[in-house]
């Protein structure tokens, strides 16, 4: 049984993995930690990781940046895996977390879907057969909240196109400010935001009278938690290093 701790439960995510975990019959949460509000669970609440007197088996992270220099210091003392799921890190952040990797095992990903992540595979592979011949546009769409654009799950894939192909492509997010034909190295990455749309991603192979498409829907952020969950019972028992959904897809295909 896998005992996890997660950060930031009193937020929207922490709510949904909590609930991820009630599911589940392979891993329990051991006790939540977050500075704001009165623990609606049934399991214990610490306002900081200095409160914090159990050890957990693996970390799961949906809060916010200025966590996170406690809870690796907590981890790295206690030898406790992480799943860290917050963004907006700075350069610097970024650095802390590859260093700790180096004494514990965590998992670092821009997209906790597994479906998303899937997808990303697939179309490296699309990419290896269709990539020289083909055009690639990548469409994104989101609710009428979001700040960034494009997302960065659409960055993330194009950057796996990007890797898979012998040359490296222009990324070019606006046609409408110059007047010319599309060139063959480049991706196209189109931002549409509007409604409550959870996140969908497109990703279209456009060749000479034929087109390939391959998609993803996210019906509502609780898929965000799954696949958090997931990586956390698979990091329980890794060694140190940096991981991401590669790994767990692999994992999970055997």
């Amino acid at each position: 049984m896998v005992r996890i701790a997660i950060v930031g439960c009193n937020g929207k995510m922490g709510y949904f993995v909590a609930d991820a975990v009630s599911q589940r019959d392979d891993c329990v949460t051991a006790f939540g930690v977050d500075a704001f509000g009165d623990s609606k669970f049934n399991f214990d609440l610490y306002k900081s990781f200095k409160e914090v007197k159990d050890i957990p088996d693996v970390i799961i992270d949906f809060s916010n940046p200025i966590v996170l220099d406690d809870m690796l210091e907590f981890a790295v003392a206690n030898s406790v895996p992480c799943v860290i799921c917050t963004t907006g890190y700075s350069p610097e952040q970024i650095e802390m977390i590859k260093a700790a990797s180096e004494k514990i095992a965590i998992f670092y990903s821009g997209n906790m879907s597994l479906g998303i992540n899937l997808l990303i595979e697939l179309v490296k592979k699309a990419t290896m057969v269709l990539g020289k011949e083909f055009d690639i546009e990548i469409i994104e769409k989101h609710h009428n909240l979001k700040l960034d654009a494009p997302s960065g799950t659409a960055l993330m894939i194009a950057d796996s196109i990007s890797d898979t192909l012998d040359k490296e492509p222009q990324y070019v997010y606006d046609r409408h400010s110059y007047r010319k034909k599309r060139s063959k190295n480049e991706i196209g990455i189109h931002a549409v935001r509007g409604g409550t749309i959870v996140g969908e991603h497109e990703v279209i192979f456009a060749g000479r009278d034929e087109v390939v498409t391959v998609s993803h829907q996210a019906q509502s952020k609780e898929v965000f938690a799954v696949g958090a969950v997931n990586a956390a019972v698979y990091l329980a028992n890794q060694g140190a290093g940096m991981y991401d959904m590669s790994d767990l897809l692999s994992a999970k295909l055997g």
